[in-house]
């Protein structure tokens, strides 16, 4: 059970410690990451930030220090800087271990960035996830979203300040009597920092039997 109360003036601030956030944010984290990435044993390719800070906090939940691993977690910004960047960290490149999370929608240009370069030429998600690369079935959000189920995510928005704001969009006509599951997604991707400040606390607040399988599958490969 999540303990509710109001959100403390920090608490974004805290959550994010360690994270680019901010109108720049996907440009400066890739930037952030890319710095550390040429020197990686392993190199995890995913499509923007929040992804990242889901990725680390489960491995953080595991124990892991990705860092002291050699793992480096690079926000590609979409898709197609996946495919850019599997160039640059393949066998043509740095020749480091490669493995990614993806949205169902843009899983071709990923499968398609991987033949480019002779890492491979998936025709499926299952050879997809041969090559160390998982698909969400709509993005992370909808995951998350599906693995906590809606009563453990608005005990989360509770504890954190958010359950009104959630309220009030429930309420706005063009969202009054959408599936919750839906309302829920919306609400996430309404601002920026708020997916991000979720993708950290939905990932902490799930049982890990119950988390999204994309995002353990990717731990387990890396």
């Amino acid at each position: 059970m999540v303990k509710s109360g109001a959100m403390r003036a920090d608490d974004g601030e805290e959550l994010l410690a360690g994270y680019v956030s901010g109108p720049a944010a996907a440009t400066e984290a890739t930037a952030v990451a890319l710095a550390r990435a040429d020197s990686a044993r392993t190199v995890v390719l995913v499509e923007g930030v929040s992804d990242q800070i889901a990725v680390e906090t489960l491995a953080g939940r595991h124990g892991r220090d990705l860092a002291a691993e050699g793992v480096v977690v690079l926000p590609a910004g979409g898709a197609h800087g996946i495919a850019r960047y599997l160039r640059r960290f393949g066998p043509e490149g740095t020749g480091a271990r490669l493995a990614g999370l993806c949205d169902a929608g843009e899983a071709r240009i990923v499968a398609r960035g991987l033949g480019a370069p002779g890492l491979g030429a998936p025709g499926s998600q299952a050879d997809l996830e041969r090559l160390g690369f998982f698909v969400c079935v709509e993005d992370l959000e909808d995951e998350l979203i599906r693995a906590a189920g809606p009563e453990l995510v608005t005990e989360v928005f509770a504890a954190h300040g958010d359950l009104g704001a959630f309220r009030t969009i429930q309420q706005q006509p063009a969202w009054r009597g959408k599936d919750e599951a839906a309302q829920l997604r919306r609400f996430l991707g309404a601002g920026a920092r708020r997916k991000l400040r979720y993708a950290r606390l939905l990932t902490a607040a799930i049982s890990l039997d119950r988390m999204p399988r994309p995002l353990s599958a990717l731990l387990a490969a890396v």
